[in-house]
């Protein structure tokens, strides 16, 4: 696959892209596949389309199974999820390097990653820095240019699954690869959620369950895949980025910050992705908070000129 570098500031993703790319590798076998929708449309993965189909359907099915208890526990595993486990530490920590933390909280953030049905830390982190590298250009697993449908949601029904193929995939994160932990969760991601089923089964019946696995996971889902389709297709942009990223204030608002799509692309390495002081950012609140206490320290801050705002990199 071609790669092109197209954001020289984010370093880990730069250096894991080189290394994949690079010539000298012998092990082709391991080499990740074309991705995007010309290289792959033509394909069904016949195991996620049954889960995605059955989240849909146990989604509307909790509908008709509320309870205050089923309400609660929907909401803590929807924060300990999407925005610690997908905002904070999939994307923020782990894809970009944007902070540092102890080892022991970085496992316990990224076992809630898992909790949201978006695979392992190899395969969200690999996914994620080839859409940087090759954002909107052929390559891309997602971008809007080849549909939005294809952008929300299509990538992951009718592109190629790759959650399994953890070697793979390491060559896009090499600095995960070497670590045991982050390995085994890769290949058994569905573990925590297995565990967490039964929890809430013990805890408050086939109501919580139903409302903090299915509906939750849906609603999840569709609120990561809408930073995937909608925030490159509309929006403002407060950046020339070499892609069509774009800021969404409501997307912002479902995802804890991860709707200031083209903050991002500019400074893919802040920690930060509200740069202004209106600009609602509650995944990096709570990077912030982490600061604070101790246990978060490197945070790094997009810094530019209003007055002249450039991407990072950009002389």
């Amino acid at each position: 696959m071609p790669v092109e570098l197209l954001d020289p500031t984010d370093t880990v993703a730069e250096e894991s892209l080189q290394a994949a790319a690079s010539p000298k590798r012998k092990d082709t076998k391991a080499q990740l596949p074309a991705l995007g929708r010309k290289a792959q449309s033509g394909q069904i993965s016949v195991i996620t389309t049954i889960f995605m189909v059955a989240f849909h359907i146990g989604a509307i099915a909790a509908l008709f199974m509320f309870s205050w208890k089923a309400l609660i526990c929907s909401i803590i595993l929807w924060v300990y999820a999407s925005n610690i486990g997908i905002g904070m530490c999939y994307h923020r920590l782990l894809t970009h390097r944007g902070y540092k933390v102890p080892k022991w909280l970085e496992y316990f953030m990224v076992v809630g990653a898992t909790l949201s049905l978006e695979g392992g830390p190899i395969f969200w982190v690999a996914t994620h820095r080839v859409h940087h590298q090759l954002s909107d250009h052929e390559g891309d697993p997602h971008t809007p240019t080849e549909g939005g449908w294809w952008a929300h949601m299509g990538w992951i029904v009718c592109g190629m699954s790759m959650h399994a193929e953890t070697a793979m995939q390491s060559r896009y994160a090499p600095d995960l690869a070497r670590d045991k932990f982050h390995v085994w969760l890769s290949k058994y991601h569905w573990v925590p959620m297995v565990v967490t089923g039964f929890a809430l089964l013990a805890i408050g019946g086939w109501s919580c369950v139903m409302w903090g696995i299915f509906l939750r996971v849906t609603l999840g889902l569709h609120a990561t895949w809408l930073v995937n389709s909608a925030t490159h297709m509309w929006g403002s942009r407060r950046f020339e980025t070499k892609d069509h990223s774009r800021n969404s204030w409501w997307v912002a608002l479902l995802t804890g910050g991860e709707g200031w799509h083209n903050n991002h692309h500019a400074h893919p390495v802040s920690a930060r992705h509200g740069l202004k002081w209106y600009e609602v950012d509650p995944n990096y609140y709570g990077i912030w908070l982490l600061k604070k206490v101790g246990l978060a320290k490197d945070v790094k801050i997009a810094q530019y000129d209003p007055l002249n705002p450039k991407p990072a990199g950009v002389a």
